[in-house]
């Protein structure tokens, strides 16, 4: 099966379990594959005829910073759900979710999730 990628997504957003990161905020950070046969845009050179990385972008922004999660886990579902929701020739989405200004004590690169999801 063909991917579509998006690597490094910035969003700032309002997520995480202490109360001053819904109130202050921080950057996310996602890597998105969608599973998307592509064929047809491989020979038509049509973007009507694949998955408008573009559009899932902005799909992803909306359900993404439309709530406050406490959980990464539950904000990378809401956005897998949304962009298999929306986009009928994706059949699987990998998301993997990165907080790297998450609130702890530690010297990391980030914290995160990744989930895949498939129609």
């Amino acid at each position: 099966m063909d991917k579509i990628l998006i690597r490094d997504l910035k969003i700032f957003a309002y997520h995480g379990v202490n109360p001053e990161e819904k109130s202050d905020g921080q950057n996310f950070v996602f890597d998105v594959d969608l599973y998307v046969n592509i064929i047809k845009a491989c020979h038509s050179d049509d973007v009507e005829d694949t998955v408008s990385y573009a559009k899932v972008i902005k799909t992803i922004t909306r359900v993404f910073t439309a709530e406050k999660y406490d959980l990464l886990e539950k904000a990378a579902q809401v956005v897998a759900d949304a962009v298999l929701g929306e986009y009928t020739d994706v059949s699987r989405v990998d998301i993997t979710l990165k907080k790297p200004e998450a609130p702890m004590k530690a010297d990391f690169g980030w914290v995160g999730v990744a989930i895949s999801r498939e129609r």
